[in-house]
């Protein structure tokens, strides 16, 4: 059995012990006396916390998930150096012809498993059913919700969550089906309004997409779909690389979020040198730390998870077992998933060991660690 010792996370707090994988991958020893977060930050042992979950990854290591082909595994391999055990394979606004491609190879990849790479929990299909007036960096190829379509992909790989625009003619009425059919529904990319928003969400959508950015903003006369995360949500996602999202207004949205959880959105660039990367049918320019459109507009992030754990913990202040929830245990929950993004006995051994500096030591992807 493969063992590791240093003060590890568990759902109950922090404990120093001895967590251990069998052969399957899974947890089957944990063991250890309670320490408190300060006895923690402290400790010259390691600092061991599940692994993270994303549940917006467009790409990374150079590669785009729309671009088809090994993109995915590659992505997966980028992604689990940072921590990252599980993550949604993010699809972007396209014509039928390129997502039914994409899909196909994300199918195929399926089928040869990397090593040593993050698990794919399936796939967040961010367009095309979102605004056209509100793309972001989305191209545009929008369209509404089309059953027969959705169907279609989900049959390739299979479909955890959906990014739509309420407001758009046609979606806010098909919202209840998509939920009892199963899939998440996330509003995002909407200039819905307060109202429409309160609507969506009492027929079942159930989170928001990279909260404040491409939505209507919160103004004390029209709340805008800003006002209903934080007036309503239980779960919404953010991107927490300080360049999409003020620092206050993450501190905004933890105090009335329970269930706020980060993502990075991240594109091929993450993990590369400045320079120009695709990202579905466009062209983005990695500069400066972020990711832009020709005209300036933000184009997904650059960011990994483990440096979203430590701009919680190291900029806005959370505490490391509230940081790690953020990163990891909400985003299971959110979706459903009760074996990974917590440490606890017969669950996936999804680990990633810090030192002191919360800078990763080694991540261990379904109890094998990268380090060996």
């Amino acid at each position: 059995m493969m063992r590791i010792q240093g003060n590890i996370l568990t759902p109950t707090g922090f404990v120093r012990g001895v967590i251990g994988f069998g052969a399957d991958g899974r947890i089957r020893h944990l063991t250890g006396d309670p320490i408190d977060e300060q006895q923690v930050r402290e400790s010259k042992a390691p600092c061991i916390i599940p692994g993270f979950v994303d549940l917006h990854v467009h790409g990374g290591g150079g590669y785009d998930i729309m671009e088809g082909g090994d993109a995915l595994q590659r992505v997966c391999q980028l992604h689990v150096r940072h921590g990252t055990t599980a993550l949604l394979a993010t699809t972007m606004t396209a014509p039928d012809h390129d997502l039914q491609m994409a899909f196909g190879a994300m199918r195929a990849s399926r089928s040869e498993p990397g090593i040593r790479s993050a698990h794919v929990l399936g796939v967040h299909l961010e367009g095309p059913f979102i605004n056209h007036e509100k793309l972001g960096a989305q191209p545009d190829f929008t369209r509404v919700v089309k059953t027969q379509e959705l169907m279609r992909l989900h049959e390739v790989f299979p479909i955890r969550l959906i990014t739509l625009a309420p407001e758009v003619p046609g979606n806010m009425e098909l919202i209840d089906s998509l939920c009892a059919a199963g899939f998440r529904v996330q509003i995002g990319h909407t200039l819905g309004t307060y109202e429409e928003g309160l609507k969506a969400l009492s027929k079942g959508a159930s989170g928001f997409t990279h909260l404040f950015n491409a939505m209507t903003a919160l103004h004390h006369r029209a709340p805008g779909m800003v006002g209903v995360a934080l007036a309503h949500a239980q779960y919404a996602e953010i991107i927490p690389d300080l360049i999409h999202v003020h620092p206050g207004a993450i501190r905004v949205a933890l105090r009335s979020i329970p269930g706020l959880f980060c993502v990075t959105d991240s594109t091929a660039a993450a993990g590369m040198p400045d320079g120009q990367y695709r990202l579905g049918r466009h062209t983005v320019t990695k500069c400066l730390g972020g990711v832009r459109l020709d005209d300036g507009t933000l184009a997904g992030s650059t960011l990994t998870m483990d440096q979203a754990f430590r701009n919680l913990v190291l900029e806005l202040g959370l505490p490391l077992s509230d940081a790690s929830r953020r990163v990891s245990t909400h985003a299971a929950d959110y979706i459903g998933i009760a074996d990974r993004g917590r440490l606890a006995i017969g669950g996936w051994g999804d680990v990633v060991v810090l030192d002191q500096d919360l800078q990763l030591v080694d991540v261990y992807a379904e109890g094998k660690s990268l380090a060996n």
